[in-house]
């Protein structure tokens, strides 16, 4: 009671009021430690001139858009022509060439094994990472997503798939069916996740396949561009194909609707003001289509096709509203937000990049002028704040001239020069670390993972054998004629082992009783087709183009061959039919190995 009353002096009373204060304000305090969650989205083949925010009056994007107006934009930022070269930077804050990346297929999309990712630093620093779509740098395991830092991946590795409703898609290496169209599907998964870890710290990367051809969209998007007049068109209009970019533009809307959805998501989940989200595209535009005039596209060094958007939101860090009109890179991702989320870390090599946080949250004043390098299949060119280099030795002052009409070098020789040694000693230092020849096998069975999937499209086809399509990301084979025909990769079986083998096939009622050997080194395993599994084409119904580069697909059927042991060591993994008893043996579009 004495005590009671000793509080109850106003000396007192003033006492408690402010340790209730402090205790308070450590509470808080505690919650603003906590490291900022990341989201990380971005999409594929979609131009710097495909948002309402940039100027483009065919389309409404108002949730990305919103971002830009609560958070910065970089009205200067670059990334690789095509899609691979870019992820490959974004995971690790060097150029592609140094990690191995130097095709968009059939391995040579694959970041070599000895980088350092962005996930492998965040999952180092106690975050829940995941990723959602596609992947693009490799397929097999320890090249797997799950093998790069991530904990959660559901999507599909290879560059590009052929259908985008409900498709054979993958969930931490298992073959699985995915629920609706695919970028919904993505966001949907990325939400759950975001639920399920809104108590620490994740890391969320969202590597969308729109609006990447083939160009399916639902009919909500469709139906307000399928006959839509266009006011803003690219600036050679001869070259434009109108109704690729209805479709693009469609499909650009509804990522922005999805982009909704997860900002939503985060704002009902209270994570929206510890939140850093990022959005970004992965190289130009997939068409001739409107984009402020800038000369390229998707593959070109110039700037159309490099050029990428970059908005990125952190509410009540980050200003609202602010432009940044230094030129930044890929590249700079890694240690940007590493130094942003208060991350210490090393990584195997040095990294490439820079970190922005200066100039993101208005720190850097006397941020001194830089390159950046663009190269793809043999084209460099060398960007500063001001000129361009191309890669034929035109040089272009972007201040003046934005859409690259007027080659200045004759008036500028010291400029080229300048840049040209730029050239010349990233070309000698850091193009010369790939191989003139791509000596990697794809690893088999390694101890740490149990799937590892064997696609048509790193196959080699021998004979008759043909591919449904020249592009191989999400080819099959076909025209299985002949006994002497066979499909073949060159593997590493990582550790000896028991494995079960499933091969994914269709199969007409006339070819039923094909018999095969799968064989690795000295083993075998004999299979036999007894069900006929004959399903059409699927994607041509859905597309809304007449430009589809990549194959139709089918509904692949699952066949359990049975168990193999297989030596640790490299040898050729072989299919080969032992028997057909009609036209062809089977179509083929993968095998899964998976450890016992």
């Amino acid at each position: 009671m004495n005590c009671f009353r000793k509080w109850r002096r106003p000396g007192c009373l003033v006492l408690l009021i402010c340790l209730l204060a402090c205790s308070s304000q450590n509470r808080e305090s505690g919650k603003e430690k906590r490291p900022p969650n990341i989201v990380f989205i971005l999409t594929d083949d979609q131009g710097w001139g495909d948002l309402s925010g940039n100027g483009n009056r065919n389309l409404s994007t108002p949730n990305i858009d919103q971002m830009a107006a609560n958070g910065a934009t970089f009205d200067r930022f670059y990334v690789s022509p095509v899609c691979s070269p870019t992820r490959a930077e974004i995971l690790t804050g060097r150029y592609s060439v140094r990690g191995g990346v130097y095709s968009t297929s059939a391995g040579g999309e694959r970041l070599d094994l000895d980088e350092t990712t962005i996930a492998e630093v965040f999952r180092n620093a106690g975050y829940r990472t995941a990723a959602y779509g596609k992947w693009h740098n490799g397929m097999q395991y320890p090249y797997h997503p799950n093998g790069r830092g991530f904990d959660e991946f559901y999507g599909f590795c290879s560059g590009h798939w052929g259908h985008y409703y409900s498709p054979m898609l993958e969930h931490n290496g298992a073959i699985i069916k995915g629920e609706g169209f695919v970028i919904d599907d993505f966001t949907n998964q990325a939400m759950t996740f975001m639920d399920a870890h809104r108590d620490r710290p994740f890391f969320i990367y969202l590597p969308f396949n729109t609006p990447h051809s083939p160009m399916q969209v639902p009919d909500q998007w469709w139906d307000k561009f399928k006959d839509k007049e266009l006011v803003d068109l690219h600036r050679d209009p001869d070259k434009e194909n109108i109704l690729h970019t209805r479709a693009a533009l469609a499909m650009c809307e509804n990522i922005d609707w999805n982009v909704g959805r997860l900002i939503n998501k985060l704002e009902e989940l209270a994570l929206l003001d510890n939140t850093i989200v990022i959005y970004l595209s992965d190289n130009g535009p997939n068409g001739s289509r409107w984009n402020d005039g800038m000369k390229g596209r998707k593959g070109s060094t110039d700037e159309g096709g490099v050029r990428s958007p970059l908005i990125m939101q952190w509410p009540g860090t980050i200003e609202a509203g602010k432009k940044i009109p230094q030129i930044a890179s890929a590249i700079d991702f890694l240690p940007t937000l590493a130094e942003m989320a208060g991350i210490h870390y090393q990584t195997k090599k040095p990294v490439d990049g820079q970190s922005l946080k200066p100039i993101i949250l208005g720190q850097g004043h006397d941020w001194p002028d830089r390159h950046v390098v663009n190269h793809w299949r043999g084209r460099t060119s060398i960007r500063t704040q001001q000129f361009r280099l191309g890669n034929e030795g035109r040089l272009f002052d972007m201040f003046a001239d934005p859409g690259q009409l007027q080659d200045i070098a004759t008036q500028k020789p010291e400029v080229v020069a300048a840049l040209s040694k730029i050239k010349k000693d990233w070309e000698a230092t850091v193009l010369t670390e790939l191989p003139e020849e791509d000596l990697r096998t794809f690893p088999v069975g390694h101890p740490d993972f149990k799937f590892t999937q064997v696609p048509a499209r790193d196959g080699i086809a021998h004979g008759n054998i043909k591919r449904s399509n020249r592009w191989p990301n999400c080819s099959f084979y076909t025209n299985w004629t002949s006994l002497e025909d066979k499909i073949s990769w060159e593997v590493d079986v990582v550790e000896e082992g028991e494995f079960e083998v499933v091969l994914y096939y269709t199969c007409r009622e006339a070819d039923v009783g094909t018999t095969f050997e799968i064989s690795c080194g000295a083993a075998k395993l004999r299979g036999q087709i007894t069900e006929a599994h004959d399903p059409p084409l699927i994607g041509r119904e859905e597309d809304r183009g007449d430009e589809r580069q990549e194959s139709y697909v089918k509904d692949f059927k699952p066949l359990k061959v049975g168990n193999i042991h297989l030596e640790k060591g490299s040898a050729e993994l072989a299919i080969r039919a032992t028997k057909i008893p009609g036209e062809q043996a089977m179509d083929f579009r993968l095998m899964m190995i998976n450890r016992l």
